[in-house]
């Protein structure tokens, strides 16, 4: 059951009409505007973690193994 894989170019055009009928067309530039934002919020949070993880690794001391001596 491959549902996902079957949307190409004439399902996203009718789509996109749909959205345009709902919405009309002077929405259509505020829906995009808010969705431009919320991927920059979200590209945004995203580097954030990465930072965090690379600080969190760059600040851990590594253990360098020891010789076990007898």
């Amino acid at each position: 059951m491959q549902l996902l894989g079957v949307i190409g170019g004439p399902e996203i055009i009718v789509i996109l009409l749909i959205v345009l009928v709902l919405f009309g067309g002077k929405k259509i530039p505020e829906l995009m505007k808010g969705l431009g934002k919320g991927v920059k919020e979200y590209k945004k949070a995203m580097n954030g973690v990465e930072e965090e993880i690379n600080n969190i690794t760059e600040d851990t001391p590594k253990e360098e193994p020891q010789a076990h001596v007898q």
